[in-house]
């Protein structure tokens, strides 16, 4: 996919105006072979400046696990976007068109008792609604090793 392809599609999304406040996101991860290897929740507080969006990530896992990313997210001219999270390694790098944001980095994984490099390509999809939708392929030495859905919403879950 190119981002470009998006231009004109409604309704406009801008993460620095979606993620400011309270946001929930429920995903799953399917290895590449389609089989689902875990599932998670997570609420997310996102707080803009007018510069940076800071993303405050907590998220709880099906088995019980639970973690925390803190993203640091800059907007640029043309709609770029860079950022950072302790687990990020370098810089992330992303770029909005239409409903569509792209954004792709690399993140410092635990695996077992090892520590992977993975490359993370996120597509999100804000739809009409408010809810957005995020395909993400996971890829080292340039293979798929799975794909992770993620579904948000500035609506909580229900009680």
């Amino acid at each position: 996919m190119n981002i470009r392809q998006f231009e004109g599609q409604q309704p406009l999304f801008k993460p620095e105006t979606y993620f400011q406040g309270k946001t929930w996101a429920w995903g799953v991860f399917e290895d590449r072979f389609g089989n689902l290897k875990r599932q998670f929740q997570a609420e997310i507080q996102g707080d803009w400046d007018g510069q940076t969006l800071t993303l405050d990530e907590h998220f709880v896992y099906s088995d019980g696990e639970t973690e925390q990313r803190i993203w640091r997210i800059v907007r640029g001219d043309d709609n770029l976007y860079t950022g950072t999270a302790g687990d990020v390694v370098g810089e992330a790098r992303g770029q909005t068109a239409g409903n569509a944001f792209q954004w792709r980095y690399q993140l410092n994984l635990p695996v077992g008792e090892n520590h992977w490099v993975v490359n993370f390509n996120d597509w999100l999809w804000l739809q009409p609604g408010g809810v957005v939708v995020s395909r993400t392929s996971v890829t080292k030495w340039g293979l798929e090793l799975g794909t992770l859905t993620v579904f948000f919403s500035k609506r909580g879950p229900a009680s």
